[in-house]
């Protein structure tokens, strides 16, 4: 009996047929056919640097975004060669006078400086890097370019302004090191849809080498050519100019799968509002690079409020009565807290809402999903729009009136929920990763 077997690439391309037949009774016969069309040079050096199974081992947004990253890796690459160039000049070289053990120690202090920010820096921001990974993708090379241009003005500063001035800039690429190692990991787990992740780190790794290499080469030929400062200037300007504008492309093309803040604003509010259920594409075209820390908008619009998640009791008790200076006691609430635990009692959150402040406070409890975060989220920015619509109208919300519209928008969420949850996730969005808090938080048991 004659068998056809097909030999596929991770890609899915055709690598070979295998047909199996007899050239007598006992003399079987293998033979293998190959594509007619087989691989091309070109198509063989793009492997090198494409993660096995390109297109489908990533996301559809992955070669958009590594575009723009080329481009921008390829300006910074030659303006970081104009910004080296300043700091050698600025240290002494070419200067009989100059002293090689002044420009180690600056060297020195630059390093520690930038040692001591960097822990800092990833004590302050770590929890809120992967949720704003896109944002603080472009922050980070806004610090870069900011420590790029602190550099070339060095060395017209005397010894002591420039030993200050470098170490800003030295603070700054501590920012830079931080938000773009984080931001770019969390890109890298959103692009592996195969769970190559490892893979496609070190193909990353392969284009950024390969791309500082050309702009190395080019950069050598504009610092050799590029002497005054003039020229110097308006090199650099044109450069950070295109970094930061394919940056922002970069940002913009990619499609994140979970919900953060902002994205679980423009998500919930469409969906309450029309019933539709927007996808991750079309929320990537709506959202903001950069956004207000806790911001709730209803559709994109004004800012309705703020909502802070994962408070402390405290927090909240504190919005409801005066707080004592010393001893850390609340007295005198307006709603008793009896009241609202029993609101939530079958919820993995606690809400209330500060008129006077425009913001939401929600208490996580013990073993909360992040189903119960997100619902959480969107009780914050359901309750802040119908508060809006009443102070649009001219119609005064006492503390217990904000008690009962608590629990009557708490019903109609609750209803309607595991239908906006199914909803989410036929369209794309992966509900089961909380991607909402953006500082260390607090969770209480009762």
């Amino acid at each position: 009996m004659a068998l056809e077997i097909e030999e596929k690439d991770e890609s899915g391309t055709l690598v070979a047929t295998y047909v199996t037949s007899e050239i007598s009774k006992d003399t079987p016969r293998i033979d293998i056919i190959y594509p007619a069309k087989g691989v091309s040079v070109w198509q063989k050096a793009l492997n090198v640097f494409l993660p096995a199974g390109y297109p489908q081992s990533v996301t559809k947004d992955y070669i958009e975004y590594q575009i723009y990253d080329s481009l921008q890796a390829f300006s910074s690459s030659i303006a970081g060669l104009l910004s080296s160039r300043a700091v050698l000049e600025g240290v002494g070289v070419g200067n009989a006078n100059a002293s090689p053990t002044t420009a180690l120690l600056l060297s020195i202090i630059q390093d520690s400086i930038g040692r001591l920010a960097t822990i800092l820096f990833a004590h302050k921001l770590g929890t809120a890097l992967e949720p704003e990974c896109k944002m603080y993708r472009l922050l980070a090379d806004v610090f870069n370019d900011i420590a790029m241009v602190l550099d070339c003005l060095s060395p017209v500063l005397p010894k002591v302004p420039r030993v200050m001035l470098l170490s800003v800039s030295s603070v700054l690429r501590a920012l830079c090191g931080v938000a773009a190692g984080s931001s770019k990991a969390s890109l890298s787990a959103h692009f592996a849809k195969w769970g190559n992740l490892g893979e496609l780190n070190a193909k990353d790794d392969s284009q950024e080498t390969i791309i500082s290499l050309m702009g190395m080469l080019a950069g050598s030929v504009v610092v050799s050519r590029v002497t005054s400062p003039l020229a110097t200037w308006s090199c650099l300007i044109l450069l950070l100019s295109i970094h930061l504008a394919m940056n922002h492309a970069a940002v913009r093309a990619v499609s994140m799968h979970t919900l953060n803040r902002q994205r679980a604003n423009i998500v919930i509010s469409t969906l309450l509002q029309g019933g539709k259920a927007l996808t991750p594409d079309e929320v990537s075209r709506k959202e903001r690079i950069f956004e207000r820390d806790g911001a709730l908008r209803w559709q994109g619009a004004r800012v309705l409020g703020y909502a802070r998640i994962g408070v402390p009791l405290q927090k909240l008790l504190a919005s409801l009565g005066q707080l004592h200076g010393l001893t850390g006691s609340v007295r005198n609430t307006s709603i008793r807290i009896e009241f609202l635990i029993g609101t939530f009692h079958k919820d993995g959150y606690i809400l209330w809402y500060d008129r006077s402040r425009r913001s939401a406070y929600i208490v996580l409890k013990d073993g909360a999903s992040p189903s119960s975060l997100l619902k959480a989220w969107s009780h914050a920015l359901l309750i802040s729009h119908r508060l809006g619509d009443t102070d649009a109208i001219g119609v005064e919300v006492d503390d217990q009136a904000t008690l009962r519209l608590l629990q009557t928008t708490l019903d109609e969420l609750t209803s309607g929920w595991p239908q906006i949850l199914t909803a989410l996730e036929e369209v794309g969005w992966d509900v089961g990763i909380s991607s909402l808090e953006t500082t260390s938080s607090t969770r209480i048991r009762i």
